[in-house]
């Protein structure tokens, strides 16, 4: 079950389709979610794997106590977690989808936090994935981070809202009896 503000956003997503496969940016109108804003978040793709972020609202950004702008989305979780945060967007891209996080929020000196993060494709004016708009959506009280500063996020699951599996996950391969992944 997701929390109603991650629900709505994926509907409003849903809805700015118009039969596309994923929205266009320019579909996208944060007027409609206006209430939301302090809580979303932009990030873009500047190359497989990387996504820096281009926006992000006053509580996520308080939330991290830093200025975000063109800082790894990736970064912000702990190094298990990247490799497959890292999959879940790019399978998120060829197979357009909103991906929803599970998420621990750590801080030092408190309790983890459990919060939903959304993560949504859009399309740039060519109809290529190049942006994901997001939402941090708190599941428990943040006044239990008693102050501090989120040191890092921690996936407890991934799903994707259209009800399939989570994505993939990495495997071990090897080439020629030797481990190289």
């Amino acid at each position: 079950m997701v929390h109603p503000n991650t629900q709505r956003l994926t509907e409003y997503w849903q809805d700015r389709r118009y039969g596309a496969v994923v929205p266009r940016r320019s579909d996208i109108d944060p007027m409609a979610f206006h209430d939301l804003l302090p809580q979303v978040l932009i990030v873009g793709r500047s190359a497989q794997g990387t996504f820096p972020f281009r926006l992000a609202g006053g509580f996520v950004s308080d939330l991290h106590r830093a200025d975000l702008r063109g800082r790894c989305l990736l970064d912000l979780w702990r190094p298990t977690d990247r490799g497959q945060l890292r999959s879940a967007l790019e399978f998120a891209r060829r197979r357009p989808e909103p991906v929803i996080v599970a998420a621990d929020i750590l801080a030092d000196g408190a309790p983890s936090v459990s919060m939903e993060v959304l993560l949504a494709p859009l399309t740039n004016a060519d109809g290529a994935v190049d942006r994901f708009i997001g939402l941090y959506q708190p599941t428990a009280p943040v006044a239990r981070l008693k102050g501090q500063p989120a040191k890092m996020l921690a996936v407890t699951a991934l799903a994707r809202t259209d009800g399939g599996e989570e994505a993939p996950s990495l495997r071990l391969a090897a080439l020629h009896g030797r481990r190289i992944a």
